[in-house]
C-alpha cells in the first residue's frame, strides 16, 4: 500500500482545553482574597439584655411548652394540660375582664423553636397583647 501524505490539508482541530487562562485568573483572585482577608473584622451581635420592667404585672399566666411538646397553663400555682389548638381560650379565659395580665412562656431546652413560635403567634392571633418569653439567667 502506498503512504498518502496530506500535507495541504488545513489544520487540524485541538481537542485539548488550554488551562493557562483558567490558571492565571484564579491565582489572581487567590492573591486577592489572601490580601483583604486580614483586613475584614468580625462582626459582633449585640443581644439584648434582661431589664426589669418599670411595673411587674400584678397577675402572671405561665404556659410551659415540656419536651414532648405538651402544654400546660399555670395560674396561681395551678396546672392544666392543654392543646395548642385551646390555649388561646384557656389564656382568655385565665385572664378574665383583665386584657392586660402578662402571659409568660417558658420552654424547655429541647423543644425546637418553632413550636415555641406556634404558641406565641397562636396567643398574639387571639388578641393577648402582653406576651413574653421566660428566661434563665447564666450563674
Amino acid at each position: 500500500m502506498p503512504a498518502v501524505s496530506h500535507r495541504g490539508r488545513g489544520r487540524r482541530a485541538v481537542n485539548e482545553i488550554n488551562m493557562v487562562p483558567f490558571i492565571d485568573v484564579m491565582l489572581v483572585l487567590l492573591i486577592i482574597f489572601m490580601v483583604t482577608a486580614p483586613m475584614i473584622s468580625p462582626s459582633v451581635v449585640d443581644l439584648p439584655s434582661v431589664g426589669k420592667a418599670n411595673k411587674q404585672p400584678d397577675k402572671v399566666l405561665q404556659v410551659l411548652i415540656q419536651k414532648d411538646d405538651s402544654l400546660e397553663l399555670v395560674n396561681e400555682g395551678k396546672s392544666s394540660k392543654l392543646m395548642l389548638g385551646g390555649v388561646a381560650e384557656a389564656v382568655k379565659n385565665a385572664q378574665g375582664a383583665d386584657t392586660h395580665t402578662a402571659v409568660v412562656i417558658s420552654a424547655d431546652r429541647n423543644v425546637k423553636y418553632e413550636q415555641v413560635v406556634k404558641v406565641m403567634d397562636t396567643l398574639q392571633r387571639a388578641g393577648v397583647q402582653r406576651v413574653g418569653l421566660s428566661v434563665q439567667l447564666a450563674p
